[in-house]
């Protein structure tokens, strides 16, 4: 891990997710990209009218100042960081930045929601997330460490799932974290029989790893919805992450067979990462 994205608004949410990434920054030596994107609109950008082009020009030093003063932080003593700024709230830059710089993750921090409203829906990091090619690190709060000794990665053990799941496991490995893995066992129409969930979970491990070694991390969890039996294997294991694969600009939903996968970060404390599938 040699570069992290962070998108800055300024809030206090992604000041959490700077300070995590500061923590991951020192243990691998890495630079923060930190990037922050301005709201001015293409009037104001392409004016030629004298007032106008005044009016974005001052916003635009006003913001650089804003920037600069915010990263003026004791725990970013003695790493690097490099201030990106792009003209407009144009979420698939956060990708092509990524690109571009050989970036290996994105940390941003949300609020999250809670009862009814969605989580990824509409928000910030719902389109970073579904933009995203490297993972995303999405955290609610500030981060006592970075450690991650022990993970919980949700899947549904399709074929779809091996591309992120090997990603997960290069990562995780990198950093020592044990990874269980999970799948949850719904009623009614989506309800499978212990036959069919082994045959599937042997098919995925013949394919991703070419052997059966890690079906011994393997639970299988029954529960109402995916993300109770998630948030409750987490809770029973100690874990400090939640990891979930995601579909890109197909979204989140539908990778647990018509379950919304957003609710796991929706509700979720603990960070989640996401690997795209």
């Amino acid at each position: 891990m040699k570069k992290i994205i962070v998108p800055i608004d300024f809030s206090e949410h992604s000041e959490f997710a700077l300070k995590t990434a500061a923590k991951l920054a020192k243990k691998n030596n890495a630079e923060i990209l930190a990037l922050h994107m301005l709201e001015m609109s293409d009037i104001m950008l392409t004016a030629s009218d004298g007032l106008q082009y005044e009016k974005a020009v001052y916003f635009y030093k006003l913001s650089e100042q804003k920037f600069e003063s915010f990263l003026k932080k004791d725990y970013l003593k003695d790493i690097k960081v490099t201030p990106i700024i792009k003209h407009f709230k144009v979420f698939s830059e956060v990708n092509d930045v990524a690109q571009k710089n050989d970036a290996d993750l994105i940390i941003m921090g949300s609020q999250g929601t809670s009862g009814v409203k969605e989580f990824f829906i509409g928000s910030n990091t719902e389109r970073v997330v579904r933009h995203a090619d490297i993972p995303v690190l999405v955290v609610k709060n500030q981060l006592k460490d970075v450690d991650f000794e022990v993970v919980v990665f949700a899947s549904d053990f399709s074929e779809d799932c091996i591309k992120p799941y090997l990603n997960a496991v290069k990562m995780f490995e990198k950093i020592g974290s044990r990874v269980y893995m999970v799948y949850v066992n719904l009623p009614n129409d989506r309800f499978k029989s212990s036959i069919e969930i082994e045959k599937r979970v042997v098919n995925f491990f013949t394919k991703a790893e070419r052997n059966l070694d890690k079906m011994k991390d393997v639970h299988y969890v029954s529960d109402y919805t995916v993300e109770d039996g998630i948030l409750n294997l987490a809770n029973k294991v100690g874990a400090d992450m939640i990891a979930i694969p995601t579909h890109g600009k197909k979204g989140l939903a539908h990778f647990f067979e018509g379950s919304v996968g957003e609710d796991v970060a929706n509700h979720a404390t603990l960070p989640v990462m996401t690997f795209k599938i």
